[in-house]
């Protein structure tokens, strides 16, 4: 055994990635996006000096995002992100050896898929790999007891995907996984401008009209915000004033899907789970959470009281990194959830 630990936490999101290291916290808190030069395959920069870029660089240079609806979708640049972000998050030295990392996938996903996050994190230094399932590293970095037979239900709303669950015994009982979620927001955003006011916005401009002035629930007083963009008639700059009750009607429809799912977990759900639920309410986690009125929304379509998480957005890391405690007991390599799933419904 080695004298100290080197051992990660990796929320390898789509949005964002968040590491968590042992005994040091959250160390690296990032949007998932690289810069790369096309002519000589040189990074350029990772993170949030990267998604500064996006939608702004020259011919040679591409900022992208490596992920999509939470899988990798190209593998050769999630390599090189994690890279980066190991270096950050580990001080590498000759004593220390390469980390173990434990990565959170989203519970919906397929034997390849895995294998390809497994890759990517060996490939990027890891030493060993170890998966967990998105929505138990959720409920355990928002500090739900889920060692008891008691049920909990965790709704986690990232960028790619809405991943919900019913957990107990630390196990999932039931789960969902939608490709529906941040980012699907933001581009109906963008599409709606587009429509409605005849101008092109990026994807980073959406996404701050969602976090200023999105609703998912009715609210009284209305919220305005000046939004510059491309005319696409003459193809000069120009402002338009959203209101937030326009942006309620785009983000009522995918608001609605997502609660949709979440009564569909629940009618597959045992009745003591249900039970269960219905005292300890509905914890929401992921960035999507904090979207206004969600929680609201998703009590009044099922009866239950819900709750957001403490620092939403990062509940899954910290799950990762309080996994790490159990390290030595967790099943390396693919874990195929989609193939247990199927095997306990026959």
């Amino acid at each position: 055994m080695f004298m100290f630990s080197n051992d990660l936490g990796v929320d390898l999101g789509t949005a964002n990635v968040l590491i968590y290291a042992d005994g040091k916290g959250l160390v690296v808190r990032e949007p998932s996006v690289v810069a790369v030069d096309k002519n000589t395959g040189k990074i350029l920069q990772v993170g949030a000096a990267a998604r500064n870029m996006l939608g702004r660089t020259p011919g040679n240079v591409v900022a992208m995002h490596p992920l999509k609806d939470g899988i990798i979708s190209d593998h050769e640049m999630t390599v090189r992100m994690l890279q980066s972000m190991f270096k950050s998050a580990t001080k590498a030295s000759v004593f220390t050896p390469k980390p173990r990392v434990v990565i959170s996938v989203p519970s919906g996903v397929t034997e390849v898929e895995e294998r390809s996050v497994i890759n990517a994190a060996i490939e990027a230094g890891a030493r060993r790999v170890f998966l967990i399932e998105e929505p138990l590293a959720a409920a355990l970095g928002a500090g739900l007891d889920i060692k008891g037979a008691k049920g909990h239900m965790v709704v986690d709303i990232g960028g790619g995907t809405t991943d919900i669950a019913v957990l107990s015994m630390n196990g999932v009982a039931v789960s969902s996984s939608l490709k529906l979620a941040g980012d699907a927001m933001d581009e109906m955003i963008a599409r709606y401008v587009r429509r409605q006011h005849g101008i092109a916005i990026g994807k980073v401009t959406a996404e701050s009209v969602k976090i200023q002035i999105g609703r998912v629930y009715a609210r009284p007083d209305e919220l305005t915000m000046n939004v510059k963009g491309r005319d696409i008639k003459t193809g000069m700059p120009r402002v338009v004033t959203l209101m937030s009750s326009e942006i309620y009607e785009v983000l009522r429809r995918p608001a609605k899907q997502i609660a949709d799912e979440v009564l569909a977990v629940l009618e597959q759900t045992s009745p003591e789970l249900v039970s269960d639920i219905s005292e300890n309410g509905i914890t929401l986690t992921g960035g999507g959470s904090q979207l206004w009125g969600m929680a609201e929304l998703l009590m009044e379509r099922t009866g239950i009281p819900c709750t957001v998480a403490d620092d939403p957005d990062a509940c899954t890391a910290y799950g990762c990194g309080k996994s790490l405690a159990w390290i030595n007991h967790m099943q390396e390599g693919p874990i195929n959830i989609a193939r247990k799933r199927m095997m306990k419904s026959l």
